[in-house]
Formats: structure tokens, sequence, C-alpha cells
């Protein structure tokens, strides 16, 4: 099985830091020389968070799903509210280790897929002990 690490924490909702926010949006192409900033203020736990009771944050570590845009160190929005589905990326709790995979569900059952050649999809068994921990719901990424 491929071993994921994660580090979970829980958002601090009752002391946001709003900062500086762009409600225009900035254009990729020639700036405007117009677009100044405006007094919108942003929380991203704001932003993030749907369901306050539900939300955790995860540090991820490992390469298995850079093909859904989830690096080494990422930081994973994890909504435990949701249900899983098909083809949603869960994080999961199988045989007391902790991954982030793709569930797919087939007519054959339920594997939970990577998103790099590298590793190999983990097929559901009834030996296996499996939790849908959580849906990743946003991803947040260093440059």
């Amino acid at each position: 099985m491929t071993k994921t690490k994660l580090t979970f924490f829980i958002p601090d909702l009752d002391n946001p830091i709003e900062l500086p926010f762009i409600t225009a949006g900035i254009k990729a192409g020639f700036p405007s020389p117009a677009a100044d900033f405006d007094e919108t203020k942003i929380s991203l736990d704001a932003v993030l968070v749907k369901n306050r009771e539900a939300t955790f944050y995860a540090k991820a570590t490992g390469t298995s799903m850079i093909g859904a845009g989830i690096d080494d160190e990422d930081i994973l929005v994890i909504d435990r509210s949701l249900e899983p589905r098909n083809n949603k990326v869960a994080v999961c709790y199988i045989d007391g280790e902790f991954t982030v995979k793709r569930i797919k569900v087939t007519k054959d059952g339920v594997l939970l897929m990577p998103e790099n050649k590298a590793f190999e999809p983990i097929k559901i068994t009834e030996e296996n002990q499996l939790i849908i921990w959580g849906i990743v719901t946003h991803v947040v990424k260093r440059l």
C-alpha cells in the first residue's frame, strides 16, 4: 500500500485573518493602469470552509496524487460532512493508515486510485478496513 503521511489541523475560524482582496481580478496579460486596490478584505477560512464543524486542514506528503494537483507538502481542505462519491478525491483511513486517493466505484468493487503512474491502485477487499474520512474540497499550494 502507498503510505501517505497527513498532519491534521483544525481551522481557527474564531480569529480570522482578513487580508486585502482585489475583487476585479488580476489579468495575466497587460496590466490595467486603472486597477488599484480597493478596501475589500477576505478571510481564506471564510472562503474555504463551508461546514465549520466538519472541516479540517491536513498537510500531505508524498507524490501519489500529483496528477490531481496535490503535491508534497500541500495543504488539503477536507470536509467530513460530504458524501463519498465516485471520482471524488478523499482522505481514506485504510488498515490503520491514512492515504489520499481518488475513489473509483466499479461493478467489481471499490478502488482507491493514485494520480501518478508510479503508484498502483488499491483494490478494496473484504479483508480491508476502510473509512472514507473526508472529501478534499480545496488544495492550498506553495509556488
